[in-house]
């Protein structure tokens, strides 16, 4: 039976984070005196024609001729590639696995160094839609198949003509020949990919902008490894804070905001805030601040309100002593909580630490420190015949932090039932 919706991936600068024959180009050339400037070439005939500035049949025949590659470059390159999966996509194997019949790989780019990547995934061959190399009795690849329609300007709207998917299709790419897609009115959405590069000429054009996968798997309320894209997830960068803390939170993939001073235009929406030294917060802000799951200072703590941020759940990490490396140290404290759960070296929450467990779900329940509340949950676990692969409660004087993880499918009504447990504080899914 075909499947009702297709889900056509382009590879290059999405599946994976790089383009792939820029990255054959730095293997083939690397002992060419004039590797530099030929680098340079390649590089500009790939943009040139992912912003639609060139043909991309022209850009493709450039680029081959200057390749000078051969069959050992290919193992290298297939090699290298397989360690440059896209973050999301990788953390989302499940997901193909699940649905191979409904995704396609359409890419200008080649079957050769393709196929071992995505077949990693448990994409199908015969739903790889690429360009084949053309070899001499050498192994030098000499040139293209100029008859295949993805060697073409266009080339991904001619083939899915010619394909006449009976469904409804949803394209994502991060370049232009992903665009005309939605342009020629044979997908119902485009999706703009910017986990790796965003284009202007092609975002401004997009249905939706995707900034990792996670964000497409949501949006279309698809079964995904994590509970919440990153990229929804707001931290708040206040004060002259360093540079490498900054990086840290955005390379992670956090949607970050650094403001030299707090506005409270921001304060619902925050989930995670990062404070200088010498910055504060007043009560009227944090009491608002409903979706404040963690703040790490790079000061005292003695400064913010911290009974208050205890009794709303929210974990603090801070740097009392000034220690150099905290600059670092504090937004990955912020960053473990955030994916795992993990309040170690908290300034007011009980220290758990836990590594990721595979195959999982992990909830998070945060409730006053009063008796009988890890009976309620695990009732209500029983009631919904939910599996406990694993169960940890910490305390102190005024709150429970407990973590279940669980291998079980569940709905939504699971979560409705603990977040009314009487004494709840905040309630949240991890992955």
């Amino acid at each position: 039976m075909t499947p009702k919706k297709f889900y056509i991936i382009d590879f290059d600068s999405t599946f994976t984070q790089v383009e792939a024959l820029d990255e054959m180009a730095r293997i083939s050339l690397k002992k060419h005196p004039e590797k530099e400037a030929i680098f340079q070439k390649i590089e500009d005939y790939t943009n040139l024609a992912m912003e639609g500035k060139l043909s991309f049949g022209e850009s493709l025949t450039q680029r081959v001729k200057l390749l000078e590659a051969n069959q050992d470059h290919l193992k290298q390159l297939i090699k290298h590639l397989k360690k440059k999966v896209s973050s999301s996509f990788s953390r989302n194997a499940a997901f193909f696995k699940k649905h191979a019949d409904e995704v396609l790989i359409v890419s200008g780019g080649f079957k050769e160094f393709i196929i071992p990547v995505v077949s990693q995934y448990h994409i199908k061959k015969e739903n790889i839609y690429a360009n084949t190399f053309i070899t001499n009795g050498d192994g030098q690849i000499i040139d293209y198949d100029h008859a295949n329609p993805l060697s073409e300007e266009g080339g991904k709207v001619k083939l899915m003509r010619q394909l006449d998917l009976k469904a409804d299709l949803y394209g994502i790419g991060d370049g232009y020949s992903d665009f005309q897609l939605r342009e020629s009115g044979l997908i119902k959405k485009f999706y703009a990919f910017t986990e790796n590069i965003s284009r202007e000429s092609i975002v401004t054009r997009a249905d939706h902008v995707t900034p990792s996968f996670d964000e497409f798997l949501f949006v279309n309320n698809l079964p995904q490894s994590i509970s919440y894209p990153k990229n929804r997830i707001l931290c708040l960068v206040i004060g002259d804070v360093p540079k490498e803390s900054i990086e840290l939170l955005k390379k992670d993939g956090f949607s970050v905001r650094h403001k030299n001073d707090f506005e409270a235009k921001y304060v619902k929406d925050v989930h995670m805030l990062l404070l200088a030294d010498g910055e504060t917060l007043n009560a009227d802000n944090l009491a608002k601040a409903t979706k404040l799951k963690t703040i790490g200072y790079l000061g005292s703590a003695k400064k913010l309100q911290i009974d208050t941020c205890t009794e709303m759940g929210i974990v603090v990490f801070d740097d009392h002593k000034h220690n150099p490396r905290n600059t670092q140290f504090i937004p990955k404290r912020m960053v473990d909580f955030m994916n795992t759960g993990t309040t170690y070296l908290s300034s007011n929450f009980p220290n758990l630490q836990l590594p990721r467990i595979e195959k999982s779900h992990r909830l998070i329940h945060i409730h006053k420190n009063v008796p009988g509340i890890m009976a309620q949950i695990n009732t209500i676990f029983a009631k919904h015949d939910i599996n406990i692969v694993g169960q940890f409660l910490m305390t102190n004087s005024k709150i429970g932090y407990a973590i279940t993880d669980i291998n079980s499918e569940y709905d939504k009504a699971l979560f409705k039932a603990l977040k009314k447990i009487e004494h709840t504080i905040k309630f949240r899914v991890l992955y």
